[in-house]
């Protein structure tokens, strides 16, 4: 421990280390859950038919039913145009409105849930940055330089070059299941399992899935959050919908109490910066924290780190007229 070191932090990472390492908190534990109950549905859906395209039969299929448009009608002069047009509108558009209003909607209220929560691309964001961490010290190789060596619960963290045997394996892995599911959706998945498993795939089977596999395996190794941030359209929409509203959930930073979160880990480290899996500073305005992906691992850590502190974290969960008091406190201590 560096002797610049504020003594206010001694006690609390002494005490911390003392009681051992902590697991995942409740919140933690909920969003682990539901991120590998979507992964499963994720895969298994088109499998079940629950959803998916066959480009084979020229029909989706949603929840085990053949879904038409009713063009076929049309198309053999069964149907007029006006009705055909009423088919398109009620079986195609109109559902996928419904499903954008209410996926807006839910982001305007709190936010990036769906990235943070349930997108299968953020859980492996997250798993393969915990693995360069532990290879590094840095959760991805464009970090400058490696985090602390101390997790947010005073404990000491361990790297091990040897985790870089399992990074690029876990990646290409990772892209490779990735591949196969996408294919599924779009042919029978029998077909596309029953080829993979016999070693038969066909020469489109095969080059869709190389090429995607190398593409999926450069972007899990070298871009990951930097694709959240900047390229996906799903997360946009979600982060322009939420900022846009001045009462939706967000981190809550309480600011008075800013000297105690700047050295809650010694050489003035902050926990909640090293956790963020977008490599975000928590305790920022909310256009600065655009990204959010509300997946609550800053205050999990605020809350590791100043368990030894009987005024607790700094850092909770407000919405409403909380969130927008929050926000004015930044605006007044501008410039403290």
């Amino acid at each position: 421990m560096s002797a610049s070191t504020p003594r206010r932090v001694i006690p609390i990472v002494q005490a911390n280390t003392a009681a051992g390492r902590l697991g995942l908190n409740r919140v933690q534990k909920q969003r682990l859950a539901t991120q590998a109950g979507l992964f499963v549905l994720f895969v298994l859906a088109p499998v079940f038919d629950l959803f998916r395209y066959d480009l084979d039969a020229g029909h989706a299929w949603l929840l085990g039913m053949q879904w038409r448009l009713g063009l076929d009608d049309f198309l053999a002069g069964r149907i007029g145009a006006l009705e055909a047009g009423a088919n398109v509108l009620l079986r195609l558009f109109l559902p996928i409105f419904a499903g954008a209003a209410a996926f807006i909607w839910v982001a305007y209220r709190w936010g990036r849930l769906y990235c943070g929560w349930l997108c299968p691309h953020f859980s492996v964001v997250e798993t393969i940055n915990k693995l360069m961490l532990r290879a590094s010290g840095k959760p991805s190789v464009w970090e400058k330089k490696p985090l602390a060596p101390w997790e947010p619960d005073g404990m000491p963290r361990r790297t091990d070059a040897r985790w870089w045997l399992l990074v690029a394996p876990a990646a290409v892995l990772f892209a490779f299941a990735w591949a196969v599911v996408f294919l599924t959706y779009l042919l029978p998945p029998a077909e596309v399992y029953g080829n993979l498993l016999h070693g038969t795939p066909t020469r489109n089977q095969a080059l869709f899935i190389g090429a995607f596999t190398a593409v999926l395996s450069l972007e899990f190794l070298f871009a990951r959050h930097l694709f959240c941030r900047f390229a996906c359209a799903v997360g946009l929409f979600q982060s322009l919908a939420w900022v846009s509203n001045r009462d939706a959930m967000v981190v809550g930073f309480q600011r008075q109490r800013a000297s105690q979160c700047a050295t809650c880990l010694p050489n003035r480290e902050s926990a909640c910066d090293m956790v963020c899996p977008m490599r975000l500073n928590p305790r920022n305005i909310k256009r600065h924290m655009f990204t959010c992906t509300q997946c609550g691992q800053c205050l999990q850590a605020c809350e590791q780190s100043q368990r030894g502190n009987p005024q607790g974290p700094l850092l909770t969960w407000v919405s409403d007229e909380a969130a927008r008091q929050n926000e004015a406190g930044f605006r007044a201590g501008r410039g403290q």
